[in-house]
């Protein structure tokens, strides 16, 4: 180091421009670290509007049940059982050893039957459920459900329940639109075939895959064109966790709006020998059908055996509401991350 006043302003100078530096390139770190933050994350508007719009439709769900006094809970996402429906795809669950674990939930519905038998009356919830099906304007693997139940409660009461939270949530989000308000038409599942493809019932009720075809290609589409329409009384095939009403049909309804399902709810079923039979059954469809057998929830049924109060239920895919709120072509639309954006 060079000595005497000049040698240390120089050294001095020297310090400086190297402080300069660091600092020059620490601001250009930052800004790199900013611009990569900025890639990352959703900077089109319209990205921002679909999260104020979510926003708005979660508070007035929660708000309406509130107002109701239900009481929001929380289930597990990983379950013992996926459900057995014959049409139904799950996604099992594996610790990093690579031991079974369980699978993602396709729906909260056993382990909230089992809060009514544990003594809840009224409850509902806002939850992430997984279905391996196919990816769709009206489908994603990963989606929103809301579900809802009421102890001593007819699949009456859970339609006039789902009339008023979509009016509800309507006009939270400032889309009060006449044909949302209540009564919704409604109709039978035998009424729908007649109208809107000119079959009957009865020759579908032994052949579902012909019903399924019939029902997607010429009747759904057709349905709720005007308001929303609630379809009851289905083939008790159809309906597992459904009690059976005294004309022999299930105690199930859907609503169609603009020929998209937003909903289907039960009269639920409480008899857990029924229910045990309905489950080994539909494990067999699964097994005629190739599709991989998944367990039956033995908790599920020895609490329903304990004790469930008569009940109806509901489940709502929030992202379709959304979506038919504002008009949009897909779900996709209104979600900040689908699949396609990951």
């Amino acid at each position: 180091m060079r000595n005497g006043p000049a040698g240390q302003r120089a050294a001095l100078r020297q310090y400086r421009r190297q402080a300069e530096d660091r600092h020059a390139y620490r601001r250009l770190r930052g800004t790199r670290q900013r611009l990569r933050d900025r890639v990352a994350a959703p900077a089109d508007p319209a990205v921002l509007q679909v999260l104020a719009l979510r926003a708005v439709v979660f508070d007035s769900i929660r708000r309406f049940f509130a107002e109701r006094d239900f009481v929001e809970v929380d289930t597990p996402a990983i379950v013992p059982s996926p459900g057995l429906d014959v049409h139904l795809g799950a996604f099992e669950v594996r610790t990093p050893r690579g031991e079974p674990a369980g699978w993602l939930a396709t729906s909260p519905e056993y382990q909230m039957k089992r809060l009514l038998s544990a003594g809840a009356e009224r409850i509902f919830q806002l939850c992430r459920s997984y279905r391996g099906e196919e990816h769709g304007r009206h489908h994603e693997r990963e989606f929103t459900m809301l579900e809802w139940y009421r102890a001593n409660a007819t699949s009456d009461d859970l339609i006039r329940d789902t009339e008023e939270l979509v009016a509800f949530v309507a006009n939270a989000m400032d889309q009060p639109a006449p044909e949302l308000q209540p009564p919704w038409q409604r109709l039978t599942v035998e009424e729908a075939l007649q109208f809107h493809a000119n079959v009957e019932l009865e020759p579908l009720v032994d052949d579902e895959e012909r019903f399924c075809r019939v029902w997607a290609e010429e009747v759904q589409p057709r349905l709720g064109s005007e308001r929303p329409a609630v379809v009851t009384d289905w083939p008790s095939s159809m309906a597992s966790l459904a009690r059976l009403k005294p004309n022999g049909m299930a105690d199930r309804f859907e609503v169609f709006f603009r020929g998209v399902e937003l909903c289907n709810g039960f009269g639920e079923l409480t008899d857990a020998a029924e229910q045990r039979r309905r489950f080994e059954q539909d494990q067999a469809n699964r097994r005629a059908a190739g599709a991989p057998i998944y367990p039956i929830d033995e908790r599920f049924l020895d609490d329903l055996a304990r004790g469930m109060p008569e009940s109806g239920g509901n489940a709502l895919g929030v992202d379709r509401l959304l979506m038919l709120l504002v008009g949009a072509n897909s779900i996709q639309a209104i979600m900040p991350f689908p699949e396609e954006r990951l």
